[in-house]
């Protein structure tokens, strides 16, 4: 009898129990990942130094790993803030995944380090499935990217624990409708939080600072509904759910598929 493999659901098991295990770790060191997506054009860069710039005038301990597939243009962007940023150069790769973190981070953010941000690739596909062993997701969209943005990019929306609107400032030049925009987030991904934010005027930065701050300290991340589902279709069927964006209450143990640098039991919360 022959047995058809699904590549793409045993890439993201295995993918999984790398995550699992980089999120203890940086747990142990008391570092909270913030896992930012967005399209190309967000903003994100813009928005990502002015948070680093209010981090360290709060004495926050931040850093910045930013990924894309050529140049090191935001590396040297973010690096204006004083926070320590590195540059993952993709070759390609159209979004990060739990080895390439794991990889970039042996002996790096410097001990201290309270809150880690990453600038994933810019595209609301790829990225969306992968677990990068964040405890905050966060996805980003410009109010010149279109009030139904979220409806068309579901996974990505619907697996945030926060949604940004970006160049909050700019939505009433491009005709912005922020009401549609609040149904299209709602219609997939009910009670997630949404802050309105502009990096050129600092709307909403410090906002979104506390609620990554409030993480920090133990704060329950929304839990999006989609959120079972994913797992389901990925194969996670083992009585509780996991995420991407996973609150600190480690309290089920969870045996994980993946390869030898997977963790045999990675403890996973609910999210």
């Amino acid at each position: 009898m022959c047995r058809v493999v699904d590549v793409r659901q045993a890439v993201l098991a295995r993918n999984d129990g790398l995550a699992a295990g980089l999120r203890r770790e940086l747990d142990g060191r008391g570092i909270t990942a913030v896992n930012l997506l967005s399209s190309p054009g967000s903003g994100k860069t813009a928005l990502l130094e002015l948070l680093l710039t209010r981090a360290a005038g709060r004495g926050v301990p931040a850093a910045a790993l930013t990924a894309d597939l050529a140049t090191e243009n935001d590396a040297r962007r973010l690096a204006r803030s004083g926070a320590p940023v590195k540059q993952v150069l993709t070759g390609g790769l159209c979004h990060l995944e739990a080895a390439q973190m794991r990889g970039h981070l042996r002996g790096w953010p410097p001990q201290g380090t309270r809150v880690l941000f990453v600038e994933n690739v810019g595209n609301l596909v790829c990225p969306a499935a992968y677990d990068l062993g964040e405890t905050l997701r966060v996805v980003l969209m410009s109010v010149t990217e279109g009030e139904d943005k979220p409806v068309k990019y579901p996974t990505a929306f619907g697996l945030a624990n926060l949604v940004v609107l970006s160049k909050a400032d700019l939505g009433e030049a491009a005709g912005f409708d922020g009401d549609a925009f609040a149904e299209s987030v709602e219609r997939v991904n009910p009670g997630v939080g949404v802050l309105h934010t502009s990096a050129r005027t600092g709307q909403g930065v410090d906002e979104l600072l506390d609620r990554v701050l409030a993480v920090c300290e133990g704060a329950r991340p929304h839990r999006p509904p989609l959120a079972g589902r994913h797992l389901r279709e990925h194969g996670h069927e083992h009585g509780h759910e996991h995420g991407h964006g996973h609150p600190r209450d480690h309290e089920h143990p969870h045996a994980h598929p993946g390869g030898e640098d997977a963790p045999p039991a990675a403890g996973l919360p609910a999210r």
